[in-house]
């Protein structure tokens, strides 16, 4: 007889899946490469060569661990931010610390307040734990705070997530607007404010929030702004002792050393920063050029990537999209709807933007038929 491991209950009922199909995926799949890889929020302009030159020094010392503290990298981080090293917690991206602030809080029959179509990946781990999401509707292609909130005290919510600026829409808030919601976070609710893409945003969407404050913790990557999505370094920043607990859990050595020292030269690098900045400024004006001379509208944005609004319904621009992937240019839609009326695509070089200018017209003839 032949005995399969003994699965939890919870994970029995979960399904196995991944939150997103990579590219490289449907490049097997089809027997060929991209020859525009614009869907998956990259940075395509990519790192500061500074921190590319110290991640190939540092891999002649990749027998060693990484720094179980990242002592070096909290401490530039703090500095950066004016903050207190025990103010942040670094972790294997985003999606690792969302994972472990889900462990930390989530269990069985907890509810969790998000939006219907925001990060997918957050959802996965809080079904991984157990938790029950509440899900609202966009308002206007954004995320509806106050709603969130409201609906969080409704529910007794332990949890309620909020991108500013938001994926998949790229849209964004004033940072007054989240700051005249902080006495609505319930009383044993935290509010993760996920802010993946802030560098790209205006200065004024930055709320002011007391670093220690315990209802808010704030999520920042180097995969967006930095270019170093494949590294997979993220940090939270919040009150020390939520922080601190991501000690009882987390995985120690997860870290890279390569990467965490790469973070620490891109960190320092602010002059490229700068510019890679200005550089998806001008690839966000070019895709909006290209967009409106195929009579569809881009929606405002202040990410490294824009959505493009197909002037249809979720078949229309899944049929664009499909279309568009046929012709090499690989972009992603939003989830659900009524953002699923748009395809949404990555700020990039001339080169690759070139591609999908010459690949829309023909993918929406063929949509439109």
């Amino acid at each position: 007889m032949t005995h399969g491991p003994r699965l939890t209950p919870l994970a029995q009922s979960l399904p196995a899946t991944v939150p997103f199909v990579g590219p490289e995926t449907q490049e097997r799949l089809q027997g060929f490469e991209f020859k525009a890889r614009l869907g998956a929020n990259e940075n395509v302009f990519g790192p500061s060569p500074k921190a590319v030159e110290a991640m190939a020094k540092a891999a002649s010392d990749i027998w060693m661990y990484g720094d179980p503290e990242s002592h070096d990298l909290r401490h530039a981080l703090a500095a950066h931010h004016g903050v207190k090293p025990e103010n942040i917690m670094v972790g294997e991206g985003i999606d690792g610390l969302l994972g472990y602030l889900a462990r930390l809080v989530v269990g069985p029959g907890d509810k969790v307040v998000t939006s219907d179509g925001a990060y997918p990946t957050f959802n996965y781990h809080v079904a991984g734990f157990g938790g029950e999401l509440v899900k609202l509707p966009y308002k206007d292609d954004a995320e509806d705070l106050p709603a969130l909130l409201e609906k969080a005290a409704e529910v007794d919510a332990k949890l309620v997530y909020f991108a500013n600026p938001d994926n998949p829409m790229a849209s964004w808030v004033a940072g007054e607007e989240i700051e005249a919601q902080l006495d609505n976070i319930s009383e044993g609710t935290v509010l993760i404010l996920d802010e993946a893409y802030v560098e790209f945003a205006p200065a004024d969407a930055v709320p002011n929030i007391d670093i220690d404050d315990p209802r808010v913790i704030r999520m920042r990557t180097f995969s967006k702004a930095y270019g170093m999505a494949g590294a997979r370094v993220g940090y939270a920043m919040g009150a020390p002792e939520l922080i601190n607990a991501f000690n009882k859990i987390r995985n120690h050595f997860g870290m890279n050393r390569a990467a965490q020292e790469g973070a620490l030269v891109a960190l320092a690098d602010q002059q490229y920063l700068a510019e890679n900045i200005a550089n998806v400024a001008a690839a966000r004006d070019e895709i909006t050029r290209i967009a409106a001379d195929n009579g569809l509208t881009a929606l405002p944005s202040a990410t490294n990537f824009v959505t493009i609004d197909c002037g249809g319904d979720g078949t229309f621009a899944k049929s664009v999209l499909d279309g568009l992937v046929a012709r090499g240019v690989f972009v992603r839609m939003p989830f659900a709807a009524p953002g699923n009326r748009c395809i949404r695509l990555s700020c990039g070089p001339t080169g690759l933007l070139t591609h999908f200018a010459d690949a829309l017209p023909k993918a929406l003839a063929e949509a439109r038929a």
